[in-house]
């Protein structure tokens, strides 16, 4: 996309900044098949250290991570107790199904999230009439919830609930780093209440490709298996592990600014008459309703006239996504744009 637009449609737009590219391009790299390459082993053990975990396996993406997993902890046959709006359900090309061979139960509950007792009348009695209830699943920070963010108690209670049902408990944690620090958490914290965590590097962090799935050493040496069968292994890639790196080393406390830059925009559009709602910016995602799919494509329309790309998420709904290559001087100006718009 071109740089006189202001792209908000995601935050897997960014391009890897000057000295992302000299890290990558400075990498030691080897083999990774053969579990040779440095670079990717150094960034397994330092994220699943960061997550208070064994060990980690890195990937191309998050809907990779997120498969394994399912995959890992499930049997043809199976359910898997997660949110009627969670991207493993709505966005991964029904690769619960495909993958895995197993259904999903599907929860409600306000901004992507649910209840511990919505999850317990969820799990089936023990009976062949029913498939077995063997995953429990929850995105942090919630995408079509507008970025939303698990609230630390629920987690702990839904971890402690699942723990005693021996039933494995996975985070999508695609913009997991963003909800550590609107709610000023530290990785170590959250990351021992679940079995199998998944964290992207390309969301909000600004790497050009990566995602990493963590957990313990025999659920990693299975998750191996799995990414070899759908060929996930890659070879030299520890010219992306680098990148993915030096993102958690200067990237993560800078997605307060993103949080800020949503906030501005959240105030502007409450501003406009109209705007008929719009989600809390918690994190670094706006969602906003329109009256009708006319006027969604009217703001549409107004937006790219005037040099900014977002994406509809539904026929009355437009979602803007902030992050490090949007400056907050052009998120004024897409302010002033959604004060001009009548």
């Amino acid at each position: 996309m071109s740089n006189q637009f202001i792209d908000l449609r995601s935050d897997t737009v960014t391009r890897p900044s000057k000295e992302m590219k000299e890290a990558m391009f400075n990498a030691e790299v080897g083999d990774d098949v053969f579990a040779e390459d440095p670079s990717i082993n150094a960034l397994e053990n330092k994220v699943a250290a960061m997550f208070g975990h064994e060990a980690a396996i890195f990937c191309p993406s998050g809907t990779m991570t997120n498969q394994i997993a399912i995959k890992v902890h499930t049997e043809p046959g199976d359910e898997v107790i997660c949110h009627k709006e969670a991207h493993i359900y709505r966005y991964e090309g029904a690769g619960i199904a495909a993958n895995s061979g197993v259904q999903a139960y599907l929860l409600d509950g306000p901004s992507g999230t649910f209840t511990l007792e919505s999850a317990k009348a969820a799990v089936h009695p023990s009976d062949s009439h029913y498939p077995k209830s063997a995953l429990l699943a929850i995105e942090n920070t919630t995408n079509r919830g507008g970025g939303a963010v698990w609230n630390k108690e629920d987690i702990k209670s839904l971890s402690s609930w699942s723990r005693d049902q021996k039933m494995p408990f996975h985070v999508d944690g695609a913009r997991i780093f963003n909800a550590l620090v609107a709610t000023n958490t530290n990785a170590s914290e959250i990351g021992p209440l679940f079995d199998s965590i998944s964290v992207c590097f390309s969301k909000g962090l600004g790497c050009p490709v990566g995602s990493a799935l963590i957990g313990t050493k025999d659920f990693i040496a299975k998750a191996h298996r799995v990414r070899k069968r759908i060929g996930g292994g890659m070879r030299q890639a520890g010219y992306l592990a680098k990148a993915c790196e030096y993102a958690l080393d200067h990237n993560v406390n800078r997605l307060a600014e993103d949080h800020d830059k949503a906030k501005l925009l959240e105030q502007a559009l409450k501003a406009n008459a109209k705007v008929k709602s719009v989600m809390p910016a918690i994190t670094n995602i706006v969602i906003f309703e329109t009256e009708s799919s006319e006027m969604n494509q009217k703001w549409l329309n107004h937006f790219k006239s005037n040099g900014v790309i977002c994406l509809p998420f539904s026929n009355t709904s437009i979602r803007f996504v902030t992050h490090l290559d949007v400056s907050r001087q052009q998120i004024e100006k897409v302010c002033d744009h959604i004060a001009a718009f009548n």
